[in-house]
């Protein structure tokens, strides 16, 4: 018990105040702007903000993002002060649409605007104790430091905010379901031509429910409307998991899993539920061996920023090294016995599953 409390302040002391949206449209001149439409179930309050309250009415908008000319890859540097667009994520404008029908519209127009073979979306939904800005922000970040060219899409379930609201959080998340549906379904209504589906954290056991709901509802839908899943740091208990797993027909290809058994926040979790099992922190792929899936191990990059729970966005290093995807892909198909070429790391392969160990070049090097 004193672990957990342990853990709990150092989750409260790393708060101060919460950054949101902080409109200064002249950023537009000063960093790299990166428009992020979303749809969230929280309510606006009547000073325009989203915070923590739940609606069952979405809400829809697009939000254009300055990334600071001093950014970091990795950081996310935000202030809830005196943001300084030389070094903060800010907002250069926000604009909200009246109702679904016209989210769809403008979202439509962008996908237009690209090629057919480009009309791709990253859809992201943030994980426990997020404000509204900061789930937009962090996604901002992850398109740049990623060099991730689809048009973003941001679900923004209604978090507390609060690192005593887990609780809320969970309740939240299986609160937004409906409204994750809505949007997968209005993202290729618009015209996408590849959905990839990207969650973290507490987000991801909100993305799996909403696949499960939907091959029910639908057999065959999930792998019809969503083509791609990565769910990073997944805060899921397995054997829910794979219980939300049994009813979909066909996984989408590629489906990659994010984890480390150096995940401090996920231990947390893991004690708060009474089950060391979380999905994002197994040491092996042996408790999903039998699913078609891969799991990528990334504890030998974890820090002690944001409690090694968000590793794959704050790793300069993994950044770089997840950045060429398809020259891993590649390596790995090139090298099936472990270590590779051009990229550190070892293969294992157990029935359907693929466990990839991602190791520093460093590390490497030094062996």
């Amino acid at each position: 018990m004193t672990r957990i409390v342990f853990a709990f302040l150092l989750l409260l002391t790393a708060c101060g105040p919460r950054p949101d949206v902080t409109v200064m449209p002249e950023a537009a001149q000063v960093g790299r702007v990166v428009p992020v439409f979303y749809s969230t179930t929280r309510a606006q309050d009547p000073d325009g903000v989203f915070r923590g309250r739940r609606s069952a009415v979405p809400g829809y908008g697009k939000v254009a993002v300055s990334v600071p000319p001093e950014h970091r890859t990795g950081r996310l540097e935000l202030n809830g002060r005196r943001p300084d667009p030389q070094k903060h994520f800010v907002t250069v404008s926000a604009d909200q649409y009246p109702d679904r029908a016209a989210f769809r519209a403008a979202l439509a127009r962008a996908l237009r605007d690209n090629p057919q073979a480009k009309r791709e979306v990253a859809l992201f939904v943030h994980g426990y104790n997020n404000t509204f800005g900061e789930g937009v922000y962090r996604e901002a970040q992850l398109v740049h430091d990623f060099q991730i060219p689809s048009i973003v899409v941001h679900y923004a379930w209604p978090s507390a905010a609060h690192p005593l609201g887990y609780a809320y959080d969970s309740d939240s998340a299986l609160f937004a379901r409906d409204g994750l549906e809505m949007l997968i379904h209005d993202v290729n209504a618009a015209g996408a031509e590849t959905v990839i589906l990207m969650a973290h954290s507490m987000g991801t056991n909100l993305g799996m429910e909403v696949m499960r709901q939907m091959a029910i509802r639908k057999p065959g839908d999930v792998s019809r409307l969503i083509d791609a899943v990565f769910l990073i740091s997944p805060d899921i208990d397995v054997d829910v998991f794979r219980s939300q797993v049994a009813p979909i027909r066909k996984l989408p290809s590629p489906f990659v899993i994010f984890s480390s058994d150096r995940d401090r926040a996920l231990k947390l979790s893991s004690r708060i539920n009474g089950n060391r099992n979380r999905l994002g922190n197994l040491a092996s792929a042996d408790l999903v061996a039998d699913l078609p899936l891969t799991m990528i191990d990334v504890t030998q990059f974890g820090g002690n920023r944001d409690l090694g729970h968000f590793t794959l966005g704050s790793s300069p290093t993994l950044i770089m090294l997840v950045r060429n995807l398809p020259a891993v892909e590649q390596t790995f198909r090139l090298d099936r016995s472990g270590q590779s070429g051009l990229v550190p790391g070892t293969i294992l392969t157990v029935q359907n599953a693929t466990q990839i160990i991602l190791s520093p070049a460093e590390a490497v090097l030094s062996r």
